[in-house]
Protein backbone atom coordinates (compact mmCIF):
# COMPACT_ATOMS: atom_id res chain seq x y z
CA UNK A 1 0.00 0.00 0.00
CA UNK A 2 2.91 2.32 0.70
CA UNK A 3 4.18 1.69 -2.81
CA UNK A 4 0.76 2.46 -4.26
CA UNK A 5 0.65 5.76 -2.38
CA UNK A 6 4.08 6.81 -3.67
CA UNK A 7 3.08 6.00 -7.20
CA UNK A 8 -0.06 8.04 -6.96
CA UNK A 9 1.81 10.96 -5.44
CA UNK A 10 4.40 10.86 -8.14
CA UNK A 11 1.77 10.83 -10.79
CA UNK A 12 -0.09 13.78 -9.34
CA UNK A 13 2.99 15.87 -8.70
CA UNK A 14 3.07 18.95 -6.44
CA UNK A 15 -0.24 20.03 -5.04
CA UNK A 16 -1.87 22.74 -7.19
CA UNK A 17 -2.79 25.98 -5.79
CA UNK A 18 -6.38 25.62 -6.91
CA UNK A 19 -8.95 22.78 -6.28
CA UNK A 20 -7.96 19.28 -7.43
CA UNK A 21 -11.31 18.84 -9.13
CA UNK A 22 -10.68 21.79 -11.27
CA UNK A 23 -7.50 20.40 -12.69
CA UNK A 24 -8.08 18.94 -16.13
CA UNK A 25 -4.79 17.03 -16.05
CA UNK A 26 -5.75 15.05 -13.02
CA UNK A 27 -9.07 14.01 -14.51
CA UNK A 28 -7.39 12.78 -17.62
CA UNK A 29 -4.81 10.76 -15.69
CA UNK A 30 -7.30 9.17 -13.23
CA UNK A 31 -8.20 6.04 -15.36
CA UNK A 32 -4.52 5.23 -15.84
CA UNK A 33 -3.93 5.59 -12.13
CA UNK A 34 -6.82 3.21 -11.28
CA UNK A 35 -5.51 0.66 -13.75
CA UNK A 36 -1.99 0.92 -12.28
CA UNK A 37 -3.36 0.43 -8.76
CA UNK A 38 -5.35 -2.63 -9.83
CA UNK A 39 -2.34 -4.14 -11.59
CA UNK A 40 -0.14 -3.59 -8.57
CA UNK A 41 -2.71 -5.15 -6.22
CA UNK A 42 -3.09 -8.19 -8.50
CA UNK A 43 0.66 -8.77 -8.49
CA UNK A 44 0.83 -8.69 -4.69
CA UNK A 45 -2.33 -10.80 -3.96
CA UNK A 46 -2.04 -14.69 -4.22
CA UNK A 47 -4.13 -16.44 -6.86
CA UNK A 48 -7.70 -17.29 -5.79
CA UNK A 49 -7.16 -21.02 -6.49
CA UNK A 50 -4.20 -21.10 -4.11
CA UNK A 51 -6.16 -19.31 -1.43
CA UNK A 52 -9.05 -21.71 -1.73
CA UNK A 53 -6.70 -24.62 -1.47
CA UNK A 54 -5.15 -23.26 1.71
CA UNK A 55 -8.46 -22.52 3.42
CA UNK A 56 -10.50 -25.61 2.41
CA UNK A 57 -10.28 -28.46 4.95
CA UNK A 58 -8.83 -31.70 3.59
CA UNK A 59 -11.33 -34.14 2.14
CA UNK A 60 -12.25 -37.10 4.36
CA UNK A 61 -11.18 -40.33 2.70
CA UNK A 62 -13.26 -43.55 2.89
CA UNK A 63 -10.66 -45.10 5.20
CA UNK A 64 -11.38 -42.39 7.79
CA UNK A 65 -15.16 -42.73 7.51
CA UNK A 66 -16.77 -45.62 9.46
CA UNK A 67 -19.16 -47.48 7.17
CA UNK A 68 -21.20 -50.65 7.32
CA UNK A 69 -18.70 -52.42 5.09
CA UNK A 70 -15.78 -51.39 7.29
CA UNK A 71 -17.48 -52.92 10.34
CA UNK A 72 -17.77 -56.36 8.67
CA UNK A 73 -14.86 -58.67 9.60
CA UNK A 74 -12.84 -59.75 6.59
CA UNK A 75 -10.39 -62.48 5.91
CA UNK A 76 -6.83 -61.96 4.77
CA UNK A 77 -7.99 -62.06 1.17
CA UNK A 78 -10.46 -59.22 1.82
CA UNK A 79 -13.63 -61.30 1.58
CA UNK A 80 -16.23 -61.28 4.39
CA UNK A 81 -15.41 -63.75 7.16
CA UNK A 82 -17.76 -66.68 7.70
CA UNK A 83 -20.26 -65.98 10.47
CA UNK A 84 -20.46 -68.42 13.37
CA UNK A 85 -24.02 -67.39 14.25
CA UNK A 86 -26.55 -70.25 13.82
CA UNK A 87 -28.53 -69.77 10.63
CA UNK A 88 -32.10 -70.64 9.69
CA UNK A 89 -31.51 -71.36 6.04
CA UNK A 90 -33.16 -74.26 4.23
CA UNK A 91 -30.37 -76.68 5.10
CA UNK A 92 -30.53 -75.89 8.79
CA UNK A 93 -34.28 -76.29 8.92
CA UNK A 94 -34.06 -79.59 7.06
CA UNK A 95 -31.55 -81.00 9.57
CA UNK A 96 -33.64 -79.90 12.52
CA UNK A 97 -36.78 -81.42 11.08
CA UNK A 98 -35.07 -84.72 10.40
CA UNK A 99 -33.83 -84.91 14.03
CA UNK A 100 -37.39 -84.25 15.39
CA UNK A 101 -38.89 -87.28 13.37
CA UNK A 102 -36.28 -89.89 14.88
CA UNK A 103 -37.01 -88.49 18.46
CA UNK A 104 -40.79 -88.40 18.13
CA UNK A 105 -40.96 -91.57 16.02
CA UNK A 106 -44.55 -92.87 15.55
CA UNK A 107 -45.40 -96.54 16.15
CA UNK A 108 -43.93 -98.84 13.49
CA UNK A 109 -46.07 -101.81 14.51
CA UNK A 110 -49.07 -102.47 12.22
CA UNK A 111 -52.38 -103.30 13.90
CA UNK A 112 -52.49 -106.81 15.40
CA UNK A 113 -56.09 -107.94 14.82
CA UNK A 114 -55.69 -111.74 14.82
CA UNK A 115 -54.00 -113.61 17.66
CA UNK A 116 -53.55 -117.37 17.90
CA UNK A 117 -52.84 -118.96 21.31
CA UNK A 118 -51.38 -122.44 20.75
CA UNK A 119 -51.18 -124.65 23.87
CA UNK A 120 -48.91 -127.65 23.51
CA UNK A 121 -49.02 -130.71 25.72
CA UNK A 122 -45.88 -130.84 27.82
CA UNK A 123 -43.89 -129.15 30.53
CA UNK A 124 -41.80 -126.32 29.08
CA UNK A 125 -39.66 -125.08 26.22
CA UNK A 126 -36.61 -125.81 28.35
CA UNK A 127 -37.49 -129.51 28.23
CA UNK A 128 -38.05 -129.30 24.47
CA UNK A 129 -34.67 -127.65 23.89
CA UNK A 130 -32.98 -130.28 26.03
CA UNK A 131 -34.24 -132.93 23.58
CA UNK A 132 -33.52 -131.44 20.13
CA UNK A 133 -33.76 -134.88 18.49
CA UNK A 134 -37.41 -135.18 19.57
CA UNK A 135 -38.22 -131.55 18.77
CA UNK A 136 -36.45 -130.66 15.50
CA UNK A 137 -39.04 -128.06 14.50
CA UNK A 138 -39.21 -126.28 17.87
CA UNK A 139 -35.44 -126.26 18.38
CA UNK A 140 -34.33 -125.65 14.81
CA UNK A 141 -37.03 -123.38 13.34
CA UNK A 142 -39.55 -121.94 15.80
CA UNK A 143 -37.26 -120.39 18.40
CA UNK A 144 -34.72 -118.99 15.88
CA UNK A 145 -37.59 -117.30 14.00
CA UNK A 146 -39.56 -115.95 16.97
CA UNK A 147 -39.25 -113.96 20.19
CA UNK A 148 -38.42 -116.31 23.07
CA UNK A 149 -39.55 -115.37 26.60
CA UNK A 150 -38.00 -117.93 28.92
CA UNK A 151 -39.43 -116.59 32.20
CA UNK A 152 -43.07 -116.45 31.15
CA UNK A 153 -45.61 -118.98 32.40
CA UNK A 154 -48.58 -120.46 30.56
CA UNK A 155 -50.90 -118.15 32.49
CA UNK A 156 -48.83 -115.15 31.38
CA UNK A 157 -49.06 -116.35 27.79
CA UNK A 158 -52.85 -116.62 27.98
CA UNK A 159 -53.23 -113.17 29.55
CA UNK A 160 -50.86 -111.67 27.01
CA UNK A 161 -52.78 -113.17 24.07
CA UNK A 162 -56.02 -111.63 25.38
CA UNK A 163 -54.46 -108.21 25.98
CA UNK A 164 -52.66 -108.22 22.62
CA UNK A 165 -55.98 -108.71 20.85
CA UNK A 166 -57.71 -106.05 22.96
CA UNK A 167 -54.86 -103.61 22.25
CA UNK A 168 -56.33 -103.04 18.79
CA UNK A 169 -59.96 -102.76 19.93
CA UNK A 170 -60.06 -98.98 19.41
CA UNK A 171 -58.26 -99.21 16.09
CA UNK A 172 -60.86 -101.69 14.83
CA UNK A 173 -63.84 -99.33 15.17
CA UNK A 174 -65.83 -99.58 11.96
CA UNK A 175 -64.06 -102.78 10.91
CA UNK A 176 -63.87 -106.40 12.04
CA UNK A 177 -63.03 -106.66 15.77
CA UNK A 178 -59.79 -108.33 16.91
CA UNK A 179 -60.00 -112.12 17.24
CA UNK A 180 -58.29 -114.52 19.63
CA UNK A 181 -58.07 -118.13 18.44
CA UNK A 182 -57.37 -120.65 21.22
CA UNK A 183 -55.88 -123.90 19.93
CA UNK A 184 -55.15 -126.85 22.24
CA UNK A 185 -53.18 -129.91 21.19
CA UNK A 186 -55.37 -133.02 21.33
CA UNK A 187 -54.65 -135.29 24.31
CA UNK A 188 -52.67 -138.46 23.93
CA UNK A 189 -55.00 -141.42 23.28
CA UNK A 190 -55.93 -143.60 26.19
CA UNK A 191 -54.72 -147.12 26.62
CA UNK A 192 -52.14 -148.85 24.52
CA UNK A 193 -52.62 -146.42 21.63
CA UNK A 194 -51.26 -143.66 23.79
CA UNK A 195 -48.11 -145.41 24.93
CA UNK A 196 -45.99 -143.68 22.32
CA UNK A 197 -47.02 -140.18 23.44
CA UNK A 198 -47.32 -140.62 27.18
CA UNK A 199 -46.36 -137.59 29.26
CA UNK A 200 -42.70 -137.45 30.24
CA UNK A 201 -41.48 -139.51 27.28
CA UNK A 202 -39.63 -138.40 24.13
CA UNK A 203 -42.75 -139.45 22.24
CA UNK A 204 -44.77 -136.73 24.01
CA UNK A 205 -42.32 -134.08 22.86
CA UNK A 206 -42.32 -135.45 19.32
CA UNK A 207 -46.15 -135.32 19.25
CA UNK A 208 -46.09 -131.68 20.37
CA UNK A 209 -43.42 -130.83 17.81
CA UNK A 210 -45.34 -132.41 14.94
CA UNK A 211 -48.65 -130.85 15.97
CA UNK A 212 -47.10 -127.38 16.18
CA UNK A 213 -45.38 -127.72 12.82
CA UNK A 214 -48.62 -128.68 11.05
CA UNK A 215 -50.67 -126.02 12.82
CA UNK A 216 -48.25 -123.15 12.09
CA UNK A 217 -47.97 -124.17 8.44
CA UNK A 218 -51.71 -123.56 8.10
CA UNK A 219 -51.75 -120.28 10.07
CA UNK A 220 -48.71 -118.62 8.50
CA UNK A 221 -50.00 -119.31 4.98
CA UNK A 222 -52.99 -116.99 5.51
CA UNK A 223 -53.18 -113.33 4.50
CA UNK A 224 -54.62 -112.53 7.92
CA UNK A 225 -51.42 -113.66 9.60
CA UNK A 226 -49.05 -111.97 7.13
CA UNK A 227 -50.82 -108.61 7.48
CA UNK A 228 -52.07 -108.49 11.09
CA UNK A 229 -51.12 -111.75 12.82
CA UNK A 230 -49.48 -112.85 16.04
CA UNK A 231 -49.02 -116.41 17.33
CA UNK A 232 -48.40 -117.14 21.04
CA UNK A 233 -47.06 -120.62 21.81
CA UNK A 234 -46.70 -122.16 25.26
CA UNK A 235 -46.86 -125.51 27.10
CA UNK A 236 -49.78 -126.64 29.27
CA UNK A 237 -51.03 -129.86 30.84
CA UNK A 238 -53.48 -131.53 28.47
CA UNK A 239 -55.53 -134.32 30.06
CA UNK A 240 -57.69 -136.95 28.41
CA UNK A 241 -61.39 -137.18 29.32
CA UNK A 242 -61.08 -140.06 31.77
CA UNK A 243 -58.24 -138.53 33.76
CA UNK A 244 -60.00 -135.16 33.89
CA UNK A 245 -63.41 -136.74 34.59
CA UNK A 246 -64.81 -135.12 31.47
CA UNK A 247 -67.29 -136.40 28.88
CA UNK A 248 -65.87 -138.64 26.18
CA UNK A 249 -64.34 -136.79 23.28
CA UNK A 250 -63.42 -133.76 25.33
CA UNK A 251 -60.15 -132.66 26.86
CA UNK A 252 -58.80 -130.10 29.27
CA UNK A 253 -55.82 -127.76 29.28
CA UNK A 254 -54.45 -126.73 32.65
CA UNK A 255 -52.43 -123.53 32.71
CA UNK A 256 -50.17 -122.85 35.68
CA UNK A 257 -47.62 -120.25 36.69
CA UNK A 258 -45.04 -122.77 37.96
CA UNK A 259 -42.69 -123.82 36.63
CA UNK A 260 -42.27 -121.23 33.86
CA UNK A 261 -43.31 -122.98 30.68
CA UNK A 262 -41.78 -120.29 28.47
CA UNK A 263 -43.47 -118.51 25.57
CA UNK A 264 -42.59 -117.98 21.91
CA UNK A 265 -44.10 -115.06 19.96
CA UNK A 266 -44.23 -115.54 16.21
CA UNK A 267 -45.26 -112.70 13.92
CA UNK A 268 -44.22 -111.09 10.62
CA UNK A 269 -43.33 -108.06 12.76
CA UNK A 270 -41.32 -109.87 15.45
CA UNK A 271 -37.54 -109.73 15.50
CA UNK A 272 -36.17 -113.19 14.76
CA UNK A 273 -34.10 -114.75 17.53
CA UNK A 274 -34.91 -112.07 20.12
CA UNK A 275 -34.82 -113.05 23.80
CA UNK A 276 -36.09 -110.03 25.76
CA UNK A 277 -36.41 -110.03 29.54
CA UNK A 278 -39.16 -107.42 29.61
CA UNK A 279 -42.70 -108.14 30.79
CA UNK A 280 -46.05 -107.23 29.31
CA UNK A 281 -47.75 -104.15 30.75
CA UNK A 282 -51.55 -104.44 30.45
CA UNK A 283 -52.01 -100.70 31.13
CA UNK A 284 -50.21 -99.84 27.88
CA UNK A 285 -50.64 -102.96 25.73
CA UNK A 286 -49.84 -101.34 22.38
CA UNK A 287 -46.50 -99.89 23.52
CA UNK A 288 -45.65 -103.02 25.49
CA UNK A 289 -46.39 -105.27 22.51
CA UNK A 290 -44.20 -103.15 20.25
CA UNK A 291 -41.30 -103.36 22.71
CA UNK A 292 -41.61 -107.13 22.89
CA UNK A 293 -41.75 -107.71 19.14
CA UNK A 294 -39.03 -105.18 18.32
CA UNK A 295 -36.73 -106.19 21.16
CA UNK A 296 -33.02 -106.69 20.50
CA UNK A 297 -31.77 -110.20 20.02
Amino acid sequence: MLGIGIAVGAAIGPAPETSLAGSAGVVQKLPALIAAIAASRQAQTPAPASTAASTTPPAITPEATPTAAASTPTTAAGTPATSTTPTTDAEGVSKKTTTTKTVTGASKLPPITSVWLIQLSGTSFSEALANPTATPYISGQLIPQGTFLTGWSALSASAFANDAALAEKKASVGSAPPILHSIVQPPCPEGAAGATCAAGTPGALSAADEFLKATLATITATTTYSEHGLVVVTFVTVANPTAAELPAGSSSATLTSQPPAGVVLLSPFAKAGAKPTTTFNPSSPKQSLEKLLHASA
